[in-house]
């Protein structure tokens, strides 16, 4: 494969597991909704914001070929189910090629105490195989919550890998990333977000995004974070009970790429409070 096998191994191997988490909204906001995180996606990102989605709600994401390789190629599912007291969540992640493989299943848990303090945790099942070296797995945990302080500004934090799980003996294969943020509401159909993320091994990042509702059915994004330098944009349609969003983010050095994917919000209606 020269020099494009070689170029997808030397970012698989200098920063541990690249494939970024779905979906196309959270991408176009840079991430920086952890205070927001509104739809079931937020099962990957902060688990706690699912115990708002009182509605059954199914995503599917794919990204067929990040920044023009396929050997990047990685896909996300995921369904929620509400209850009374807030929501359950299945997840799953498929990435790589034939020579190196990730799979993920989750299976989050997310409770509303009285729309006063949402909190919500992941367990997570991830392997990787590496052909002609073997495959390993682990488990590990994410948690997340997410506290109204106005009706118009939430405060929100995610842990990812709580118990710094890792593959065999090697330390910190599964990155541990601390983030935290605040989202403004400041006008009715635009919002503001900011976060902070920190993972262990690596540098901090600021994360900004803003979300704007231009007409009832649609949507436009913008975000940006320094760390690593990213610039996102992306839009977002929904009519009935289907979201269709789209995203496209900056590398430094591999330059643009797009992502998009597909929400079903099921019996939204009937379900809402």
């Amino acid at each position: 494969m020269g020099l494009k096998f070689l170029t997808v191994f030397i970012l698989i191997f200098s920063v541990a597991y690249p494939q970024m988490n779905p979906g196309a909204k959270q991408i176009s906001l840079s991430y920086s909704d952890v205070a927001l995180t509104n739809d079931v996606f937020g099962l990957f990102n902060n688990p706690a914001s699912l115990a708002k989605i009182n509605w059954r709600e199914a995503g599917v994401y794919y990204s067929p070929a990040p920044f023009g390789f396929t050997e990047m190629a990685n896909g996300y599912i995921a369904y929620n189910e509400p209850f009374d007291w807030g929501s359950l969540a299945l997840g799953g992640m498929n990435y790589g090629f034939e020579l190196y493989k990730e799979n993920k299943i989750l299976v989050g848990c997310s409770y509303n105490y009285a729309d006063k303090f949402l909190i919500g945790v992941v367990f997570n099942y991830h392997s990787v195989s590496i052909k002609n070296y073997g495959s390993a797995n682990s488990f590990y945990l994410n948690l997340g919550g997410i506290i109204p302080i106005t009706d118009f500004v939430n405060w929100g934090f995610s842990i990812h890998n709580i118990n710094r799980a890792t593959f065999g003996k090697a330390k910190d294969q599964i990155p541990t990333v601390f983030k935290t943020g605040f989202n403004f509401c400041i006008a009715q159909n635009i919002s503001l977000n900011a976060a902070f993320e920190k993972d262990i091994i690596q540098e901090s990042s600021l994360m900004f995004g803003i979300n704007y509702d231009i007409i009832k059915y649609i949507s436009i994004r913008t975000g940006f974070s320094n760390e690593p330098s990213r610039f996102t944009a992306g839009v977002g349609i929904n009519y009935l009970y289907f979201t269709l969003d789209y995203a496209v983010f900056t590398h430094p050095d591999l330059g643009l790429t797009h992502q998009a994917g597909l929400i079903i919000s099921l019996e939204k209606e009937k379900l809402k409070k």
